[in-house]
C-alpha cells in the first residue's frame, strides 16, 4: 500500500513555505537526459506525489504541458493557489492508478515522493503512461543536511545537526528502512530497461534563514510524528536546537542567514521502442 502523509492544512502550509526543490542544474540534468533518449518536442510532463507544486512549477517552462498530481486535496490547494503558468494544471489520484491514456507521457517525475509510493505498482503505472523513449526521473535528498556560516566551526554547527537529525530518528516511519536511498537504489536496480543512470550524491547548497531550515526539517515525516505524539517535547527540541545554533553562530537571531547543503540522488530511466 501507499503511505498517506502530509495532508493537513497546516502541513501543506509548512511544505509550501519551507520545502526546497531541486535546483535547476539537477533539473537541467533531467532535461537532458530526455533530449539525448527522446528529443523534441517535450509536450507533457507529470509530476506524481506534487504536494504543494514546487518542483512541478520548474517543469513549466520547458514542457507544452504539466500536469502535478497528488493524494492530497489540501496540498493541491495549495498547488493551485501558486500555480500561475496557465501550461499547469493538477489532478488528484493516487500514484499507482494515473489518469492518463498508455504511451501519453514524455517524462514523469516524483521528486521526493516515490518512498511513500507502493513503488512496484507504481512502477508499473509509469511503463503504461510513457510513450516509447519516454523518461522517469525519481528525485529525492538525504536528511544528512549540512550548515555553514561565515568564521562558524563547520563541525561544531554540524553536530548540532546530527543530534537533531538522532533525536527523530525514533519516529522515522518503518516504511522507509534505515536509509531511504536504499529503496530507489533497489528500484534503479530492478527496473527493465537498459538506458538509465544512477546518481548517488549532488551537493546542492542554497542560502536561507536559520528559521528556514529549522521549518524544513520540521516538514518532516519523523518530527510530524513527534508533535502528534507529543507536542510539548517537539516544540522545546526545536526551541532548544535553533538556540543551540545560535549559540555557535555567536547570533541572537534565527533570521541569520545560514547556507544549507543538500545531498540528492536520482534515478533516470528510458522506457524503450520496443517495451
Amino acid at each position: 500500500m501507499a503511505y498517506r502523509l502530509f495532508e493537513g492544512k497546516d502541513h501543506a502550509s509548512s511544505y509550501w513555505k519551507y520545502r526546497i526543490c531541486p535546483s535547476d542544474h539537477l533539473i537541467q540534468q533531467v532535461l537532458d537526459f530526455l533530449e539525448k533518449k527522446k528529443g523534441q518536442p517535450f509536450e507533457l510532463a507529470v509530476d506524481v506525489g506534487c504536494g504543494s507544486g514546487q518542483g512541478t512549477l520548474l517543469l513549466a517552462r520547458h514542457f507544452a504541458s504539466v500536469v502535478g498530481t497528488d493524494v492530497s486535496p489540501a496540498q493541491l490547494e495549495m498547488a493551485v493557489q501558486h500555480a500561475k503558468e496557465p501550461n499547469i494544471t493538477y489532478r488528484q489520484c493516487v500514484a499507482e492508478e494515473l489518469p492518463f491514456a498508455d504511451s501519453s507521457v514524455d517524462l514523469m517525475t516524483a521528486m521526493s515522493a516515490f518512498h511513500w509510493f507502493d513503488r512496484p505498482r507504481f512502477l508499473k503505472e509509469v511503463h503504461r503512461v510513457l510513450k516509447p523513449h519516454g523518461c522517469l526521473a525519481l528525485l529525492n535528498y538525504t536528511i544528512d543536511m549540512e550548515l555553514s556560516y561565515p568564521d562558524c566551526c563547520p563541525q561544531t554547527l554540524n553536530q548540532v545537526c546530527k543530534e537533531f537529525y538522532a533525536a527523530l530518528h525514533p519516529y522515522r516511519s518503518p516504511h522507509l528502512g534505515p536509509s531511504s536511498i536504499e529503496l530507489y537504489r533497489e528500484a534503479y536496480e530492478t527496473i527493465p530497461y537498459p538506458d538509465k543512470e544512477w546518481q548517488e550524491c549532488m551537493w546542492v547548497r542554497k542560502p536561507m534563514p536559520l528559521s528556514s531550515y529549522m521549518g524544513l526539517v520540521e516538514s518532516f515525516s519523523s518530527y510530524q510524528a513527534l508533535l502528534r505524539d507529543d507536542t510539548e517535547k517537539a516544540v522545546r527540541l526545536s526551541e532548544d536546537i535553533c538556540q543551540r545554533f545560535m549559540s555557535v553562530m555567536g547570533v541572537t537571531s534565527a533570521e541569520t542567514e545560514v547556507v544549507v547543503g543538500v545531498k540528492y540522488f536520482y534515478l533516470l530511466a528510458c522506457k524503450p521502442q520496443q517495451a
